[in-house]
């Protein structure tokens, strides 16, 4: 490519796009979604992929000790703090192939484009791949963003167990052995501004047909578990006002805190995603249930004022049963630096793209780094909204789009 030209006319669509048909073989399943666990084999080879096309531009590539992956295009001045962009490579189990893996390739894609015009930044610009974003594998999700953070510590995170009882660190020494030409780095370094790129995951921008989703936010969560205890009993014999239902109580409190969470401006968010009866015969009482809570909204106070309800709730529909209740984890909501917020829609006006803001209702590695740095995101349509499954899908033209404002907004904020 010739030389001189402004970043952002240095992505190339089509290799953007190749990028993604490479990567999506990592785990590809048969109805074209990938399954990449965090620190899978899968999640291996996508990660030395990269690293083999870091290695072919002559990019320096990094480990830190939780595995969170870099690749760094040097700057002017090697004592200024990096500029940050990138997400995951890790998936859902039948997740699909755009998330988090579009916020890496572009990040990578805008280093290309960088080198292919010609363009010196003063400050370092660094892509990088979080480990364990999606927590499908590994809880909690977002863990390499927390562990850099600071937010959680190495020690707990390496002791956690999948549900086949492989242990976090075990499966980590498998990934950093995997990739001996990395060099190692500690986490946490500073960090002049982060800036990461992905699919909505949402439908908004598509329904108000607009290229670009200049990212405000993203709203606060609560995730709680239940367990209900009963007692089992034989389902032929035992009178109903005789037995202690933990199904029934279950359901009682589902039913309970649907009322609670009602919203008739839809933007809260409640899902019961995990609901496992126990011992599961169809001839025995249910003697224990356990369910999961996932619980957001933008609004600190009302994750506040409904969450702080939620155990007297389920207390009160217990009936004959005991409950317990715990919760899990506890973000508040994220406002990403109103600068950078401001610069994303600069970028998206001066590249003539339609765009609107958007607060974030999926949470994202981004919301660990705004305390540490100036943050931002940008989000690009994907197809009728779905994410986190096999059907999960993004236009060429869309997620080329979103590089070239992902590179406009990097240079600019590589050269402060």
């Amino acid at each position: 490519m010739r030389a001189g030209r402004e970043p952002a006319q240095g992505v190339d669509e089509r290799r953007l796009w190749q990028r993604h048909e490479a990567m999506a073989r990592f785990g590809a399943t048969a109805r074209g979604g990938v399954n990449r666990q965090a620190l899978s084999a899968e999640d291996i080879a996508a990660r030395r992929t990269l690293a083999d096309w870091a290695a072919a531009r002559g990019y320096r590539t990094c480990l830190d000790e939780i595995g969170n992956l870099y690749v760094r295009r040097p700057g002017t001045d090697d004592t200024a703090a990096p500029v940050l962009t990138g997400s995951h490579l890790d998936s859902q189990p039948t997740g699909g192939r755009f998330d988090g893996t579009y916020g890496v390739l572009a990040g990578f894609e805008v280093l290309e484009a960088l080198e292919d015009t010609g363009t010196r930044t003063r400050r370092a610009i660094e892509v990088v791949a979080w480990t364990n974003e999606e927590g499908s594998r590994f809880q909690p999700g977002t863990m390499g963003s927390a562990v850099f953070a600071g937010d959680k510590k190495l020690a707990d995170m390496v002791e956690v167990r999948d549900s086949k009882g492989t242990r976090l660190g075990d499966a980590l020494a498998e990934t950093l052995a995997a990739m001996p030409d990395a060099d190692r780095r500690k986490s946490g370094f500073p960090v002049a501004a982060y800036i990461e790129a992905h699919i909505e995951q949402g439908p908004r921008l598509a329904l108000e047909d607009k290229t670009i989703g200049v990212v405000t936010g993203i709203q606060g969560s609560r995730w709680f578990e239940i367990v209900v205890t009963g007692e089992e009993a034989h389902a032929g014999t035992t009178p109903l006002g005789a037995r202690k239902d933990a199904f029934r109580s279950a359901l009682a409190m589902a039913q309970a805190l649907q009322e609670l969470m009602h919203d008739p401006a839809d933007i809260l968010r409640f899902t019961i995603g995990r609901f496992e009866v126990m011992p599961g015969s169809p001839n025995t009482v249910p003697g224990r249930v356990l369910f999961t809570i996932d619980f957001r909204h933008p609004d600190r106070e009302v994750l506040r004022e409904r969450g702080g309800r939620i155990a007297a709730i389920c207390k009160a529909a217990a009936g004959p049963c005991q409950v317990s209740i715990r919760e899990t984890t506890s973000n508040d909501p994220t406002h990403f630096d109103p600068a950078v917020v401001d610069l994303v829609r600069q970028s998206a006006a001066h590249l003539g793209l339609p765009h609107m803001d958007i607060f974030s209702g999926a949470g994202h590695d981004a919301r660990y780094m705004a305390p540490l740095c100036p943050t931002g995101m940008i989000f690009v349509p994907c197809e009728k909204g779905i994410s986190h499954n096999e059907a999960e899908n993004a236009t060429p033209g869309d997620l080329a789009a979103g590089a070239r404002v992902l590179a406009d907004v990097l240079v600019r904020l590589a050269n402060r």
